[in-house]
């Protein structure tokens, strides 16, 4: 039986993604140095890569997620998403425990590509998350062999379905009674520096960077320049002086 250690990353993407943020998100992950699995609609140089194509919905990402988790040989998986900016110190962290879901909740969302950034309580996301890989593959393949069951998958309309929306996209944030999927927990960790939440024109879930586009106002609500963003100066990484203007 293989001992699985140490930790790696898993990519997913549906590759319907405009340069630069595709190759500047791309060559960031690589910079970590750790084991990389990517599982995308299109080949891509970027880890140990395999092609899993379909519709750009959430039963698809989910297939990735599987493919991805099963063909990895670490300990504890980083989630990483096309479009959002990693620092080097995301990855120092190591989950304390192997049946809880941890979050980074050190995010800024971008409102790209205007000079504004935004943040608020208990901003969390799957992009965010670092688990042990073995538990986060069980409740995958549950997750998806109750989708194939109940038709979810044969739904390729909307963008964001409702019994998604009713389970959550993240996992242990949302309990059974609350019609959540299952009764996992998870916790939240802080990097030292942020991660960079990218919500541009073709993000998969709503953008949400006002406040009006909540239909329940989150708490703690912040707004900043991307220049007073720690650790990153992405006016330089994506030549933007021109559209910010000076």
């Amino acid at each position: 039986m293989t001992k699985y250690q140490g930790k790696g990353i898993i990519y997913y993407s549906d590759n319907r993604l405009d340069e630069p943020i595709f190759s500047i998100v791309q060559k960031l992950i690589l910079q970590s140095k750790l084991p990389i699995v990517s599982v995308t609609h299109k080949r891509i140089e970027l880890g140990e890569n395999y092609v899993l194509n379909g519709p750009s919905t959430i039963v698809t990402m989910i297939k990735q997620i599987v493919m991805a988790l099963d063909k990895s040989k670490v300990k504890y998986v980083f989630f990483c998403e096309h479009d959002v900016l990693y620092p080097p110190s995301h990855f120092e962290f190591t989950p304390p425990k192997d049946n809880i879901f941890y979050y980074n909740s050190n995010v800024w969302r971008w409102d790209y590509p205007q000079d504004r950034a935004i943040a608020y309580e208990r901003l969390i996301s799957l992009s965010g998350l670092c688990v042990n890989r073995q538990f986060a593959l069980n409740h995958y393949r549950r997750r998806l062999k109750k989708i194939l069951e109940e038709g979810f998958d044969k739904d390729t309309k909307r963008h964001e379905p409702d019994w998604a929306r009713k389970w959550g996209y993240e996992p242990g944030t949302k309990k059974v009674r609350r019609g959540g999927f299952s009764d996992d927990d998870f916790e939240t960790w802080e990097s030292k520096d942020p991660l960079i939440d990218i919500r541009h024109n073709k993000n998969f879930s709503p953008r949400k960077v006002t406040l009006d586009s909540f239909k329940h106002p989150p708490t703690g609500w912040k707004e900043i320049s991307i220049k007073n963003l720690p650790y990153w100066n992405l006016e330089e990484m994506f030549n933007l002086k021109k559209v910010i203007g000076n």
